[in-house]
């Protein structure tokens, strides 16, 4: 039984924006390639029983600058586990990908496992495949607290309680309201998204620009290829500013903000329009490591907890999902989680202590760079 306050698929939490990126020489670290390669095959699984395509690979560019921490981060996670890859000086770079617009200092690593997922509608056809399979999901139904006791874990809505003996819960930017003190406290972000229009969408389908990250020279941004033939997602990677109430937050976005991403949209991308035609606003919770925690709540082991996704968890769901149903059903799961267990913050500080209100950044001046 599933409990959703709005229905599966929805764009109010954060999993939307039409398209997520699903990189496999992570970044953030080379213990996530196993969850990574187990997530691709739980997604493709998913598409054999739907006869719905979820995941395109169709590579992934990592930018950064020459020698740099991000490059070397990705580095690692190739060297571990063998990812498929290509590396690319500033120059084969610029010939091979002109629409970007590349600094003398920079390189790329080409990430040959890397894509994009459909958020939006990998959920709305995961929730149908397993009502088909005998949940029950009950929909426009908010959980408005949970009371533990001895027998039970109780779920309480606006029209009864449920008890059940184990729960798992994925609240995302709510945790902080559903289970106050019980994991780290969230600092809750704005995720903004923004879409650009371009003058040669020929330039930026699927099979000729992959999925790009760059982090260089004071610039922290992403990319995908275009979906609708007429415009280019390319979004700032951190939280815009702290949310006091997910519940009453302004989804509406002062123009005054989205002039660090137009100046590296006009900098970097030549070929786009550098003002959004589109806007997205979602949400995510971020923890004092950007790390997630997964796995059995310390507090009460009857309940597992996935939360704190810090902008960078969507592509790992549907491993993650299996991880919780072996917890669940077994106290442990074969997947390796043990990096991201709740138990590794030994307090729960506020909002303010561990993750301060982030305003936007302001961007360092753009490297020397060539435009074709």
């Amino acid at each position: 039984m599933c409990f959703e306050q709005f229905a599966p698929g929805h764009d109010r939490g954060s999993a939307g924006g039409e398209s997520r990126l699903f990189r496999t020489a992570y970044a953030e670290g080379s213990r996530y390639v196993p969850l990574l390669r187990e997530a691709r095959k739980q997604w493709r699984e998913l598409e054999a029983e739907s006869g719905v395509p979820l995941l395109t690979i169709n590579s992934g560019l990592m930018i950064g600058s020459r020698g740099g921490d991000f490059l070397a981060g990705v580095r690692t996670s190739i060297e571990d586990h063998g990812i498929d890859h290509e590396v690319l000086d500033s120059d084969e770079l610029q010939k091979r990908f002109p629409q970007h617009s590349i600094g003398d200092d920079e390189e790329a690593i080409l990430d040959h496992e890397s894509g994009y997922l459909r958020p939006e509608l990998a959920v709305a056809i995961a929730a149908e495949e397993a009502e088909r399979s005998g949940a029950k999901i009950h929909t426009h139904t908010p959980v408005r607290r949970l009371r533990r006791e001895s027998d039970s874990i109780v779920v309480v809505t606006d029209e009864r309680e449920y008890r059940f003996p184990r729960i798992i819960v994925t609240t995302g930017a709510w945790t902080n309201k559903l289970l106050p003190g019980l994991t780290p406290a969230l600092n809750v972000q704005r995720l903004i998204m923004t879409w650009f229009p371009t003058r040669y969408p020929e330039q930026f389908r699927s099979n000729v620009f992959p999925i790009f990250v760059r982090r260089a020279n004071g610039y922290d941004i992403s990319g995908w290829p275009t979906l609708d033939g007429t415009s280019v997602k390319v979004c700032i990677n951190y939280g815009w500013d702290h949310v006091a109430d997910v519940d009453t937050v302004n989804r509406t976005v002062d123009d005054r903000l989205f002039a660090p991403i137009s100046e590296a949209v006009t900098r970097f991308l030549p070929s786009l329009i550098p003002e959004p035609a589109r806007v997205g606003v979602y949400f995510d919770g971020y923890t004092n490591d950007h790390h997630p925690f997964v796995g059995l709540l310390p507090a009460d082991e009857r309940i597992v907890v996935m939360g704190g996704f810090s902008g960078h968890g969507f592509k790992m769901a549907s491993a993650l999902g299996l991880a919780a149903a072996e917890l669940i059903d077994q106290g442990k799961t074969r997947l390796p989680i043990d990096h991201l267990t709740p138990s590794r913050f030994s307090s729960t500080p506020t909002v303010e202590d561990q993750c301060p209100d982030r305003q936007p950044r302001q961007l360092q001046p753009a490297p020397t760079s060539r435009r074709f």
